[in-house]
């Protein structure tokens, strides 16, 4: 059904992704058959962007399109937006903000809405980056939503993780520690020309080197988006990353692991309505044996068949 789709997908073209991006995302009947004929591998390399809000991340990633394309590469964006509470559409639309690279045809770009992903991505941005892999893109940035902590799902879709800052999130230095510290395999200090930035960057490199392993210690790269200063020195760490990580067969078999978990945890949570969960708990919630963990106890029992509709 999807062969003749596939091929064009396997050719680069970009409208053959999008129509697979959209029957993934819509879970069309046989888009699981669309998935498991997907080659292996691909040359892609997947980076994450990811940090606080007002960051600049949207206008990094624009600065690295500009860049990678000015060398003849092929890049694509998915930018995970927040949602609208009552239509879970995307929110912002970074497509705008990339505007200048809208008809090139070497960019792909695609808004994404979170639908209430805790993780700042969306619930098929897994599935969207193979898409993206078997089309042939030499890059793929995806940005998150900038919701903090929470963002540690990005370390599991991407290669390499970029976490942007700016100078003035020195006092969460400390705070970073918990989160997106663990996850960062390279900050970005972006609007390096604002008051403080070189003191804030020293500091940043002295914990990122408490924090070093065997084979990489996370860099530290001052960048100021709005006239692409740092770009260079961030596309060489991303690949020095990439090159350091290539050959690690522990790591890569971690983070598919990593993978398969969220997608097996996802496909078997399909079946759980969660309006019909609502009207369980709505009539029995005045019962004087009311308990909430049996109602989760005959959810986890039940098959397909006999979960009420």
């Amino acid at each position: 059904m999807y062969q003749q789709l596939l091929a064009r997908l396997g050719e680069g073209n970009v409208r053959a992704l999008a129509r697979c991006i959209s029957l993934v995302e819509n879970e069309a009947p046989g888009y699981t058959a669309l998935l498991e004929a997907l080659p292996a591998g691909g040359h892609t390399r997947v980076a994450g962007i990811t940090g606080p809000p007002g960051a600049g991340k949207s206008t990094l990633v624009n600065a690295l399109i500009t860049a990678l394309t000015a060398e003849g590469k092929k890049v694509a964006v998915i930018a995970v937006d927040p949602s609208s509470p009552f239509n879970f559409g995307a929110l912002l639309g970074d497509r705008i903000r990339m505007s200048t690279h809208f008809s090139d045809p070497n960019v792909f770009i695609r808004s994404m809405a979170s639908r209430g992903a805790l993780g700042g991505l969306s619930p098929k941005i897994l599935e969207v980056s193979d898409l993206v892999k078997a089309a042939g893109f030499d890059y793929l940035f995806i940005e998150t939503v900038g919701v903090g902590q929470s963002e540690v799902e990005i370390a599991g879709v991407a290669d390499t993780t970029v976490v942007v800052v700016v100078p003035e999130a020195g006092d969460e230095i400390q705070t970073m520690k918990a989160g997106l510290m663990e996850i960062a395999n390279i900050f970005a200090v972006n609007k390096a020309d604002r008051p403080a930035a070189n003191e804030f960057v020293k500091n940043l490199r002295l914990l990122a080197h408490t924090k070093r392993t065997a084979g990489w210690e996370t860099p530290v790269i001052k960048t100021i988006a709005t006239t692409a200063a740092g770009i260079p020195e961030l596309i060489a760490a991303l690949d020095a990353h990439r090159l350091q990580t290539h050959g690690n067969r522990e790591r890569k078999a971690l983070l598919l692991a990593e993978k398969a978990y969220q997608l097996i945890q996802h496909r078997r949570m399909q079946d759980v309505d969660k309006q019909a969960l609502l009207h369980e708990v709505q009539a029995l919630l005045d019962h004087p044996q009311f308990n909430l963990y049996r109602i989760v106890q005959q959810y986890a029992k039940w098959t397909a068949a006999e979960r009420p509709q």
